[in-house]
């Protein structure tokens, strides 16, 4: 069994900034990459940044280009989501995902396994 857990949401205001946290336990993710999504009222779920394993690649949104950094602490099996110039349009839940292979990906039906998400609010 594969658990993600989310932390670090809260309400933020707009130009601020948070670091969300997503702890991995269950198995060892060996060549595993992982990456970020959220999900805003209303909305479909959509795709915010990604790392392939080996840290060779890392993808971002356009929306989240140069504010927005996705890193991985393998020794505490911890990926992070440290988000800067907060906006309000990154109001949303974000959720965690891995996926059982170490190449990079885009679209959430690439991933196999997802935290249950934390609320991120960001007040203008």
């Amino acid at each position: 069994q594969v658990q993600l857990v989310e932390s670090g949401g809260g309400l933020v205001q707009a130009g601020g900034s948070l670091r969300l946290p997503c702890a991995a336990s269950g198995r060892t993710f060996s060549n595993a990459a992982m990456g970020w999504f959220r999900q805003a009222p209303g909305k479909e779920r959509e795709f915010v940044a990604a790392r392939s394993y080996f840290d060779i690649s890392t993808r971002y949104a356009d929306s989240v280009k140069g504010r927005f950094t996705i890193s991985r602490d393998s020794a505490k099996n911890t990926l992070y989501l440290q988000m800067n110039s907060l906006e309000s349009e990154d109001t949303g839940v974000y959720y965690c995902a891995a996926r059982a292979r170490a190449d990079v990906a885009t679209t959430a039906n690439s991933y196999d396994y997802w935290g249950q998400g934390t609320q991120v609010t960001v007040s203008s």
